[in-house]
């Protein structure tokens, strides 16, 4: 968002260099073989390829030579049995990438029914996901696995970087330029010399480390059913699961009115555009946004304020041991 003038005002100083950890971003793809798949085992998919060995690895052969990424059905070789995916196929010319021999339309259903019985630890294992998945089932797995790295939260850009959390906060800051502050509360002073060029992802994005965990406040301003409106909310470095752990508050008024706004901050796993379109979060329409600004109406004076907090933990179920439960006491029986 061209927003002529900033200020933020949080509670302690802000970051130094010493308080964003700076981290490389180890996620790199990795091979993962199964310790259940002795080399013996391959023998089974030598008819594949005349090129096989009976030392290769199966996960190497599930490997398109083109984007080394898993094959999956359609699998497809060459005359030869040189094997490549489907998606690849379409970017060679219709040769074979290995032996440049025309690649007709000929399936490799042997691979495909070998990667049928097999199970696969999932790619992010060593980020500590301890799932092992048959072989079909491990892409969709992996597509929503919580190990998985995340993506930048700048939406400022098309910025496909991926990462850890601390990898991500000195990303932000070092690449994106994005301001970083301490605390739980916040004061921002949002202004705007002509607040009529409302264009979509016209935006502002802050860091703020709390409670040991970074949360990013988006403030941005695009069009809602041809009207132009403003709009604050706040995502959570993290998992989703760890996101309900906190709530926060966002209040912006002026003129005696205000609104406020009070919800559990949005995971970054949930993409920018996908957070703003279910509007959740603060949504100012534009004439209630100058008529907060005072004056003439002519210039966007907004200040956004805000709190986070941690939510308490849910109470323990009640124990169900026998020895706390109580039963009435059996009345004898009279006699008539």
């Amino acid at each position: 968002m061209e927003i002529d003038n900033i200020e933020c005002v949080s509670v302690s100083d802000g970051l130094n260099d010493n308080e964003v950890p700076r981290h490389h971003n180890h996620h790199h793809r990795h091979h993962h073989q199964n310790p259940h798949f002795s080399s013996s085992k391959t023998h089974n998919v030598n008819v594949v390829s005349s090129t096989i060995f009976p030392t290769t690895s199966v996960h190497e052969l599930l490997e398109c030579p083109v984007c080394t990424n898993s094959m999956y059905p359609p699998i497809h070789q060459c005359p030869n049995g040189h094997t490549l995916c489907s998606s690849c196929k379409a970017k060679v010319h219709n040769r074979c990438p290995t032996c440049r021999q025309e690649l007709g339309d000929i399936r490799c259903l042997a691979l495909e029914k070998v990667a049928e019985s097999l199970e696969f630890p999932c790619k992010y294992s060593l980020n500590g996901c301890p799932g092992i998945f048959p072989y079909y089932s491990k892409l969709k797995h992996e597509s929503m696995c919580n190990y998985r790295p995340y993506s930048c939260p700048y939406a400022g850009s098309e910025c496909s970087m991926v990462g850890e959390i601390p990898f991500l906060v000195s990303h932000l800051r070092d690449d994106h330029k994005v301001d970083m502050h301490s605390g739980c509360t916040f004061n921002h002073r949002y202004v705007k010399s002509n607040p009529r060029e409302v264009e979509n992802a016209t935006w502002m994005l802050t860091v703020f480390n709390c409670f040991g965990q970074y949360f990013c406040l988006h403030f941005e301003a695009f069009q809602l059913s041809m009207a132009p409106v403003y709009m604050a909310f706040l995502r959570f470095m993290g998992d989703e699961n760890d996101a309900r752990n906190y709530r926060y508050s966002l209040e912006v008024g002026g003129n005696g009115r205000k609104l406020i706004w009070e919800g559990t901050p949005r995971s970054i796993r949930d993409g920018h555009r996908k957070v703003r379109d279910s509007h959740d979060g603060l949504i100012i329409q534009r004439n209630m946004a100058l008529f907060f600004s005072g004056g003439d109406r002519q210039e966007l004076k907004l200040r956004v304020t805000g709190r986070i907090w941690k939510e308490p933990p849910p109470p323990p179920p009640p124990n169900s041991s026998d020895n706390n439960l109580c039963f009435p006491t059996p009345i004898p029986n009279q006699p008539l």
